[in-house]
């Protein structure tokens, strides 16, 4: 049987905030990550799995996804030898909901992924380099592309900058316009640290947010509950937006030119909530 929560499972991907990233590995894992409060969870077979595990841990994935779970997949990238093994295994998983594509730098890389999936299947672009941001446009633009997520550890690395977010403001932003110019939902942001606590994670969700990011990566299910609300319409918006559309759905109007745009972005504001289980809570 399908192990999924049922909110998570209704939510369309496109909408997902919270992507939790599980080790391959560690198969006990799955089901307990499957249950969470998570929008998306990703079975990772890239970073979290050494080379001589993944082919164990690649048979644990596909023993999932085609008795009954559903999940997404990080797959390696595309100059790995895993890579051809990875696609031509998940292209026959049954409860595949996407795959992403880890060190995305070059938007064919993401078509040619794609090409050896089943037909439809989305992938996730992860840009980890300065290459990657610098292309981001194109990938955005690529067949295939569902939505781009950032790579921050790893982007960190390769070009030498902290964690600080005005060192990451300029990378997040090319990832925020080119998902905006590739008509894709928001980019999604890389993790907090594992053992960051719910005030950390609250926090560095308020970057997420204000940098126009609108999921993020999680490698703790402890995170998850924080990422959700830190990503999702707050109480003070959600007064704002029912106080308007209520005011609307009775007749009044406010003349000023402004209105029009406020009232689309209540409405824009209420299906968020509803779809999220917020709108009635």
């Amino acid at each position: 049987m399908p192990i999924r929560n049922r909110r998570a499972a209704a939510l369309p991907a496109k909408l997902s905030r919270s992507w939790l990233l599980i080790n391959a590995a560690k198969e006990g894992d799955f089901a307990p990550s499957l249950a969470s409060e998570a929008d998306s969870v990703i079975f990772d077979l890239e970073a979290s799995v050494p080379d001589d595990q993944k082919a164990r841990a690649r048979d644990s994935v596909m023993e999932a996804l085609n008795g009954g779970m559903t999940a997404w997949v990080r797959i390696s990238p595309t100059t790995s030898e895993h890579w051809e093994d990875d696609v031509a295994a998940l292209s026959k998983a049954d409860g595949l909901r996407g795959v992403m594509l880890a060190e995305t730098e070059r938007p064919d890389q993401v078509t040619y992924t794609a090409m050896r999936l089943k037909a439809g299947t989305p992938v996730i672009a992860l840009v980890e380099s300065a290459l990657g941001v610098e292309n981001a446009t194109q990938i955005a633009s690529a067949p295939g592309t569902f939505r781009l997520a950032f790579g921050t550890n790893d982007f960190r690395k390769d070009v030498g900058v902290s964690a600080d977010p005005m060192a990451l403001a300029y990378a997040r932003s090319r990832l925020v316009i080119a998902s905006r110019v590739g008509g894709l939902p928001g980019a999604i942001d890389g993790p907090t640290p594992a053992d960051a606590d719910d005030a950390a994670t609250a926090e560095a969700c308020e970057v997420t947010a204000s940098m126009g990011m609108t999921g993020k990566l999680s490698l703790n299910r402890a995170q998850v509950e924080a990422v959700n609300q830190g990503l999702s319409p707050s109480e003070d918006e959600l007064k704002w937006a029912r106080e308007l559309i209520e005011a609307h759905e009775s007749g009044a109007s406010i003349g000023d030119g402004s209105y029009l745009p406020r009232l689309t972005r209540a409405r824009k504001i209420a299906s968020l909530a509803d779809s999220y289980g917020l709108w009635n809570a």
